[in-house]
């Protein structure tokens, strides 16, 4: 069983959030935001729903959207 109050590298205990995680997610979007390569990169997510890769990847999508957690990894 995961330890929910296990300290991080930093020394600081994170519950059920993680708020280190969510600090260097909004950094690397930001980061993402500001090269401006947002059109390019829903370009080259189109081309690939387009490709023969497509079926997979809508199939992925609707397994996150419907919640199925039982191909995920468990500690």
């Amino acid at each position: 069983m995961i330890d929910k109050n296990k300290a991080n590298p930093d020394g600081k205990v994170e519950g059920e959030g993680s708020y280190s995680a969510t600090a260097d997610y909004n950094q690397r979007t930001a980061d993402f935001l500001k090269k401006g390569k947002v059109d390019e990169a829903a370009r080259e997510a189109e081309r690939a729903l387009d490709s023969k890769e497509g079926a997979e990847l809508k199939a992925a999508e609707a397994k996150g959207k419907a919640g199925d957690i039982s191909k995920r990894h468990r500690p």
